[in-house]
């Protein structure tokens, strides 16, 4: 669930000699997503299963949209990835608290793969908090798809039903990019924004035109 990262070209920019009226859009949507955490959980201890479910896919696309227009409009910050990392950690605890009041099966029957899940992303805050005295924001390439994939299958566990094969990937999928964001933390001494991955790290230090 993490997005305002990739720091790459991309075609649109904002006018030139203006400023950039999108640049303060995805803290909005960041502020507003870290905002619908009480809610979420207050709508999910109340039994109002519709309500938590519209408010859930609004986060969810929320998620997905800021890191969109932080991209395409280069609004990228430092800010704005340390609250996307909030607010993406929230919207996890808010999904995990509604799936376990309104589907506690899937706790009951996957907790091992689950336990896989949660103790790998504990570890990899542990170890940032360690580190740098904050969450990482480094919003890597596989960080990205795993937050896709369990944004995709929280949404269509609440608006579908089960699939089991999509918890597994998007679980597979997040353990690797938690491992990924470990070893990010071991190699960079200072804390760092938007690094899309350790292979682009490696390069990065190996200078252009290095194989």
């Amino acid at each position: 669930m993490n997005n305002h990262a990739a720091q790459e070209a991309v075609p649109a920019r904002p006018a030139a000699g203006g400023a950039n009226p999108w640049r303060n859009v995805p803290n909005a949507l960041s502020i507003a997503r870290i905002a619908a955490t009480p809610l979420l959980v207050g709508f999910a201890l109340s039994g109002q299963v519709q309500a938590y479910t519209w408010l859930l896919v609004a986060a969810l696309l929320s998620d997905i949209a800021d890191g969109i227009i932080a991209r395409w409009f280069h609004c990228q910050s430092a800010l704005g990835a340390l609250l996307d990392s909030v607010g993406d950690m929230l919207l996890l605890v808010s999904a995990l608290v509604g799936m376990w009041t309104f589907h506690p099966e899937v706790f009951l029957d996957h907790w091992p793969a689950l336990s896989l899940f949660l103790g790998a992303g504990l570890l990899e805050y542990l170890v940032a908090l360690a580190r740098y005295g904050r969450l990482s924001s480094f919003h890597t390439r596989l960080s990205k798809l795993a937050g896709f994939l369990l944004a995709l299958f929280v949404g269509l566990l609440f608006v579908n039903g089960f699939t089991p094969w999509l918890l597994y990937l998007a679980i597979g999928i997040s353990v690797l990019a938690n491992i990924e964001e470990c070893m990010l933390i071991a190699a960079l001494p200072e804390w760092r924004a938007n690094v899309r991955g350790l292979w682009w790290l490696m390069r990065e230090r190996r200078g252009p035109g290095r194989p």
